[in-house]
């Protein structure tokens, strides 16, 4: 299974910063990768990422879509106007948006659907608060995500899933390798119940990855990649987590 790497910018970068990052990205792709690369950077940056990496192995993602291919939706972009724009991958359901915008299962699940029927490779978020953690409901809660995040049509093939505990997002904080391999291995099970199958399901982990510690949670059992937020906007630690995929 070859390991995919995305690199989620969320809302940073200019035209400039990013052309710079992502050609340097693309220059080092060029030579050879271990892994799948993907750069998800903010929806106003897509078109200067895509000609910037034009011609390497590096997809364009985006951080989110609205669940209508169309209409009165100020400020949404649309999943047909990304594949358009050249995208092949984008991230619904991340916690960010299910805090700061109040998305539901629900809305997550329409978002992946419009992904699908646009072409997209949607990457499914799912991942508990440290609150959650705390009370032992880490397990319900995952279970209810991946179960309620999943459209109809969703297969290992074209739908990639990831596993971002909220509680390690951007705090330096990370989940031990035996607590990792447990959720992705209850991730797997609700998928294959969910979706039929999940032989070549690609779950990625997300939460504070970074060159020192991608060795370790790489190597993890059921880890198919990563969803890297700060560390993406480092092209050094970026391209050190992609080479460190067994």
């Amino acid at each position: 299974m070859t390991y995919l790497i995305a690199g989620n910018w969320k809302m940073n970068g200019t035209p400039a910063s990013a052309k710079a990052l992502a050609a340097g990205l693309a220059a080092k792709a060029k030579a050879g990768s271990k892994a799948e690369i993907a750069l998800c950077p903010p929806a106003p940056l897509l078109s200067a990422v895509d000609a910037a990496v034009a011609g390497s192995p590096i997809a364009l993602g985006a951080q989110d879509c609205h669940a209508n291919e169309k209409g009165a939706h100020t400020g949404d972009v649309s999943a047909w106007l990304l594949k358009a724009l050249g995208c092949r991958f984008v991230i619904v359901g991340h916690s960010e948006r299910r805090a700061d915008h109040g998305e539901t299962d629900a809305m997550v699940k329409a978002k992946a659907a419009a992904a699908l029927k646009a072409g997209l490779t949607p990457i499914v978020c799912v991942g508990e608060t440290d609150a959650q953690r705390e009370r032992g409901e880490t397990s319900a809660v995952i279970a209810t995500q991946v179960a309620g995040s999943l459209p109809e049509g969703a297969t290992a093939a074209n739908t990639v899933m990831a596993y971002e505990p909220v509680w390690a997002i951007g705090t330096g904080k990370t989940a031990t390798t035996a607590d990792i391999a447990a959720v992705h291995a209850q991730i797997r099970e609700v998928f294959k119940a969910t979706a039929g199958e999940a032989g070549g399901l690609r779950i990625l982990y997300g939460g504070s990855v970074k060159g020192a510690n991608a060795a370790e949670i790489l190597a993890t059992a059921g880890v198919n990649g990563a969803l890297v937020g700060g560390a993406s906007l480092d092209p050094e630690d970026f391209w050190k987590i992609i080479q460190a995929c067994p």
